[in-house]
């Protein structure tokens, strides 16, 4: 046990006589839950340590224990910052609302993704609503796409990471995954080719930049959607091409 151990063991024991029943069951169901079938990894992160990585992943199963969703992107915020600051990092949470990052950590601002979406495909990412595009030109000229592709650009300088929490596989066997998105290979978005589809019925009409490697294969897209919601996208980014900070597997056993 460390030092800090023992006195919080003690207060807990002297809190539960005062506890009423249905205050233990959920107690009890989190014991339960902690004691189950688990495995964390971390992959030479820069971010996360084992202790880290062991208070996040427990996090996630607290969560688990009294919902069958998977996280968040506010809980991702809040606990993110809560299990570094445990561990004696600055971690702060940004504005509610702010347009550019959701947490500073050491002095760098990241932005904060999940992906839990049916169908997910564990080698490709898609982030479904990256930024929103209420403003700027955006008719049917396919030439405004270019000014949606700028505001991508100006929203990035925003923010020094992005780090996206995926659930690749939902319970009871759950495995969550911790992916950064290189800025830099974002940015190849410059050289992309614009679109816009003419033919569809939203309006304004929707359009895309597809990226390529050099040998022509696919990197990813973006997808400027249009009609009412207004806002981007970023579709099949392959994640050989981004970095996999930690993963978590855990069974969460039936009540």
């Amino acid at each position: 046990m460390t030092d800090e151990k023992p006195p919080l063991v003690q207060a807990l024991v002297d809190a539960m006589p005062e506890l009423t029943l249905g205050q233990l069951h959920w107690i009890q169901r989190v014991v339960e839950i902690f004691g189950a079938e688990h495995r964390y990894t971390i992959n030479r992160s820069d971010i996360f340590d084992q202790t880290i990585l062991r208070n996040f992943g427990d996090a996630i199963r607290v969560h688990h224990s009294f919902s069958a969703e998977p996280f968040s992107k506010d809980k991702f915020e809040y606990v993110l910052v809560t299990v570094l600051r445990v561990s004696g990092r600055k971690a702060n949470l940004a504005p509610k609302g702010n347009p550019g990052h959701d947490v500073t950590v050491d002095g760098v601002k990241i932005s904060l993704k999940t992906q839990a979406n049916k169908g997910i495909k564990e080698q490709t990412l898609w982030v479904s609503k990256f930024m929103e595009l209420g403003k700027g030109q955006w008719s049917d000229n396919p030439a405004d796409i270019e000014g949606l592709r700028q505001q991508f650009f100006a929203h990035m300088k925003n923010y020094d990471r992005i780090l996206c929490l995926r659930a690749l596989e939902k319970g009871p066997r759950w495995k969550y995954e911790l992916v950064e998105i290189p800025k830099e290979l974002l940015a190849l978005a410059r050289s992309g080719r614009l679109e816009m589809k003419i033919k569809s019925r939203q309006s304004p009409k929707p359009g895309y930049c597809y990226v390529y490697a050099q040998d022509g294969r696919k990197l990813f897209d973006l997808y400027f959607d249009g009609g009412t919601e207004r806002k981007l996208q970023i579709k099949n980014l392959r994640k050989d091409q981004c970095r996999v900070h930690a993963v978590w597997e855990f069974l969460i056993p039936p009540e």
